[in-house]
């Protein structure tokens, strides 16, 4: 990934990227020289330093775990940029539109799960992780035993184990302090996503001048 210095993040701000997971895309060369993509959920696995998730049986992409490499690509905030929100438009006109946007790649050799206890374990944190803070929260066990048992039968799992981890955050860092104001309060006034950028931006200390 191209990652000029402006827009590169801190190890440690990187860590806690990996560590939210999140909804990611898995690609993964496939024998026919092909690439195949599969997006799924995901989640970290502090003790094997891996990513974990599982995709359908018939979806052929869990049997490509030869030696080459896979990458997993969990996208972040993103919104696009007017030049309307830069102040130095009306000083220069010297501005164009842009996109900002966050970005997490992780790499990594692709290992598939087909134990049915490897599973469950999987789907309960999973289910546990996204539940979590739900005043009523729905646990695997709410389901009958037999219908989970069937549900598993559906399914792989599997397990990333991470060689190297890349973030990208292009947030109009390379802009002033100015024009990054005037984008977070353009923003502000957008739809979710903008919204969202904007909040982000202000949580990384963007909006300080």
């Amino acid at each position: 990934m191209y990652l000029p210095k402006h827009f590169e993040v801190s190890e440690d701000d990187t860590a806690a990227l990996l560590r939210k997971g999140g909804f990611g895309h898995l690609v993964t060369p496939a024998p026919d020289g092909s690439m195949e993509v599969t997006a799924m959920p995901l989640l970290y696995d502090a003790d094997r330093h891996s990513l974990v998730g599982h995709m359908s049986r018939p979806n052929p992409h869990w049997q490509y775990t030869a030696e080459a490499e896979s990458v997993v690509i969990i996208p972040g905030v993103d919104a696009y940029v007017t030049p309307e929100y830069y102040p130095s438009k009306q000083d220069t006109q010297r501005v164009v539109p842009t996109w900002n946007y966050q970005i997490l790649n992780v790499y990594g050799q692709l290992r598939a799960h087909d134990d049915r206890d490897w599973l469950l374990d999987h789907v309960t944190k999973l289910t546990d992780h996204h539940e979590n803070g739900r005043p009523t929260r729905w646990k695997v066990t709410d389901a009958p035993e037999k219908f989970i048992a069937t549900q598993l039968k559906g399914i792989v799992g599997i397990e990333l184990s991470i060689t190297r981890v890349v973030a990208k955050a292009k947030l109009n860092q390379n802009r002033t302090a100015e024009d990054r104001t005037g984008v977070i309060r353009g923003l502000e006034q957008g739809n979710f996503p903008e919204r969202e950028t904007a909040a982000h931006m202000v949580a990384i200390g963007l909006d300080n001048a």
